[in-house]
């Protein structure tokens, strides 16, 4: 038996940006996938004959990464995160089984997490129509603080580069980590779930074809990268007050390109009175928001009682790895 665990991820600056080379800054956060697998005489996941077709992450990682070409297996997926909300789940089970599948091809042998991040990525590619960013990938394999740019940004170690050829053109990026202030513990993130799915892929395709027919909100694009700037520079030295603003700023411009929702505004909303900064994160259209506070069980509640369900995490959990 092999078992792996894969933090979720929360973007804090940068979402859709990214895809179009700018920066974003994501934590990995307490929450994540756990994925057993075993042999056995037939192909099951979670107790179901396993439908590849179903399943194009897991199906990419045994057909085209590990030519995985042994016996059945029977593949169990424990997921503490909401699905399709923009907390990575996906490239949290990418990840996850990716190091479950190593460790039982390969038994002892120690986990590449630069390698599950690619190969990661490109199962994301794969069920996304061809666009991805990396962060989601990045951001559970390495764990802590990851910023996703077309460029390495000043103040960040690199640590890989990525590429891609999207439907909009070739996209390329490089993968950077930051090392947080050791004394973060008062600092929280509270994440409030709408109960609105949202696929990561159409949110991505809406906004490509929102800029195609309004050029001009690329000046939106260029915002948020100051803006994510601007806030990683406050986040590296514990300058909490400073990303709560950061925060409520990238969530205007994101306001601006249409992907919040009114659920999501609802929760950004109930979560202000008590936090640092509130925001939409990840794809939008439904999905998540996050707040960066200090008193996390009130911004929960709060959350809670505009109809959200909230989940408390800490800044920058451990990366992927073997149970």
């Amino acid at each position: 038996m092999a078992k792996a665990f894969a933090p979720g991820k929360c973007i804090l600056f940068g979402e859709h940006a990214v895809v179009y080379g700018h920066p974003a800054v994501a934590v990995a956060i307490d929450s994540g996938v756990e994925v057993t697998i075993e042999e056995s005489d037939r192909w099951t996941l979670e107790g179901i004959p396993f439908d590849s077709a179903r399943h194009p992450h897991i199906s990419h990682i045994l057909d085209e990464v590990f030519l995985y070409d042994g016996s059945s297996l029977r593949m169990e997926v424990n997921s503490g995160l909401f699905s399709a909300a923009g907390l990575g789940s996906s490239a949290a089970l990418s990840n996850a089984m990716g190091a479950a599948l190593h460790s039982h091809t390969k038994p002892g042998e120690p986990i590449d997490r630069v390698e599950l991040a690619r190969m990661g990525h490109s199962a994301e590619a794969r069920a996304q129509q061809g666009r991805a960013s990396p962060t989601d990938t990045a951001t559970s394999a390495l764990g802590g603080c990851v910023v996703v740019s077309g460029e390495q940004v000043e103040g960040t170690r690199h640590v890989f580069d990525a590429s891609l050829s999207t439907p909009e053109g070739d996209r390329s990026w490089s993968v950077n980590v930051v090392d947080l202030p050791s004394d973060m513990e008062e600092a929280w993130l509270v994440i409030g779930f709408t109960g609105e799915v949202s696929p990561t892929g159409r949110m991505v395709a809406g906004v490509a074809q929102l800029l195609k027919e309004k050029p001009e909100l690329e000046t939106e694009m260029d915002a948020i990268a100051t803006i994510t700037r601007a806030g990683l520079t406050a986040l590296s030295v514990g300058n909490l007050d400073a990303v709560g603003m950061a925060m409520d700023a990238c969530h205007e411009k994101l306001q601006l390109l249409g992907v919040s929702s009114p659920s999501l505004e609802a929760l950004v909303e109930a979560a202000r009175p008590h936090a640092l900064g509130a925001k939409l994160t990840g794809a939008g259209g439904g999905g998540c928001m996050v707040a960066l506070t200090r008193e996390p069980q009130r911004v929960a509640e709060a959350i809670e009682v505009a109809g959200g369900r909230s989940l408390i995490s800490g800044l920058g959990a451990p990366g992927v790895h073997l149970l």
